[in-house]
């Protein structure tokens, strides 16, 4: 098969839909503030609005439970630090009543906006109990049961892993935290777009959600709250968002956000069982052509899109690049840690030890994927995996671990 250049990066980031690079470019004549009561800025508020709308739609949300953030990023941070907030640094709309309440309930394989945020918590005096996971990356929400005190004040499970897929089962642990008088937030950034999230019918107080990863652009994203839940502003300056976030609005991120929402509902039923089918293709055809694998995650509730692989006796970051030599874009974990010697935390919180965590790769796949990618990364990832096995000195045929 000749060269191609094949993206199976999308847990990364997506590339710009078609169509909401139109609105997108279109928006960029709207320059009027969207907070301004002349003409211009009534143009852009109206946009926003509609936008607004259109996300809330996609989440069976409230528009005025819609507050626009930078990204995933800053509305996890956004949410984390409502714990820390004291009533005194609050303004009275917005105040904490259970400010006295020090304690989050998290997990040991979310994304690090919520792991290196609850550490830095914990120097303000927050404690932290993390839940535990299974061998797939599943959580039991009972154990919620034996966690929850009097001074626990969120809970925090991301709907949806970003390295290995696995789908928690988020309307149980918010059915859990409500009993107990606690708050549930969710990272779901990589879960919009790829299942169907309602937040009503989850119970979910907070949702974090990022644009880049539905096929908006970078930089924009949203932070769900829903309505009476207790909020501290984590950006001052300014009374944009209702006062729950400062900062002139970004009315072409805004826009691109709220057309690539609504296309991914459109979308999402046809797309998903695309992408499921040409990722079991994928799993069934590794698995067939290299022996000495470990499939990580949960193969029952998963993202569609995502398959995680560890191989024995090979390295991760070389298995990248000669991957990259042949035209072929995967990772070897969250782009948010490359760069890092650590082995993946993901995989070593569901017991792959480091050499093997070491060597896993994740492909994630989107909307521009077809059979011909996967059949072209099936001739070149077989022999890519023998020459580095060839090359290594710890590597036994038939090994297993």
């Amino acid at each position: 098969m000749e060269f191609r250049n094949v993206y199976m990066d999308y847990n990364a980031t997506t590339p710009i839909h078609p169509e909401v690079k139109k609105v997108m470019i279109d928006s960029l004549d709207v320059f009027g503030n969207g907070s301004s009561m002349h003409g211009f800025g009534r143009e852009a508020g109206i946009m926003i609005e509609k936008a607004r709308a259109q996300i809330a739609h996609l989440i069976n949300a409230d528009p005025s439970e819609i507050i626009f953030t930078a990204g995933g990023s800053e509305s996890d941070n956004t949410v984390l630090k409502y714990v820390g907030c004291q009533n005194k640094t609050c303004s009275a709309k917005f105040s904490c009543p259970n400010c006295q309440k020090n304690e989050i309930i998290t997990t040991p394989i979310e994304h690090p906006a919520i792991l290196e945020t609850v550490k830095f918590l914990e120097a303000s005096g927050i404690t932290t109990k993390f839940m535990k996971v299974d061998a797939t990356g599943r959580v039991n929400p009972e154990e919620l049961y034996d966690l929850i005190t009097e001074k626990t004040a969120l809970i925090s499970v991301m709907a949806a892993n970003n390295e290995i897929g696995t789908l928690q089962d988020i309307a149980r642990i918010a059915q859990i935290a409500h009993e107990k008088g606690v708050l549930f937030h969710t990272d779901a950034v990589q879960a919009i777009g790829k299942i169907k999230i309602d937040v009503k019918a989850m119970g979910i107080d907070y949702l974090s959600m990022s644009g880049h990863k539905i096929y908006a652009p970078k930089g924009i994203g949203i932070l769900y709250a829903r309505k009476g839940a207790p909020y501290c502003p984590f950006v001052h300056g300014g009374h944009q968002e209702a006062g729950r976030r400062a900062g002139t609005l970004n009315t072409t991120g805004i826009v691109s956000l709220g057309k690539a929402a609504e296309l991914a509902e459109k979308e999402l039923e046809t797309e998903s069982a695309r992408l499921l089918k040409l990722r079991n293709k994928l799993k069934a055809g590794i698995m067939a052509s290299i022996p000495d694998i470990k499939i990580n995650g949960n193969q029952e509730h998963t993202l569609p899109n995502t398959l995680n692989v560890s191989f024995i006796g090979a390295e991760g970051e070389s298995i990248l690049l000669y991957m990259d030599l042949e035209g072929i874009a995967v990772s070897t974990g969250s782009a948010c840690s490359t760069g890092s010697l650590l082995p993946s935390h993901v995989l070593m919180a569901t017991g792959v030890d480091a050499e093997l965590a070491h060597g896993s790769i994740r492909f994630s796949l989107g909307r521009e994927n077809t059979e011909e990618d996967i059949d072209y990364v099936l001739e070149k990832l077989p022999p890519i995996i023998a020459r580095i096995r060839k090359m290594s000195t710890v590597y036994k045929k038939g090994e297993t671990k």
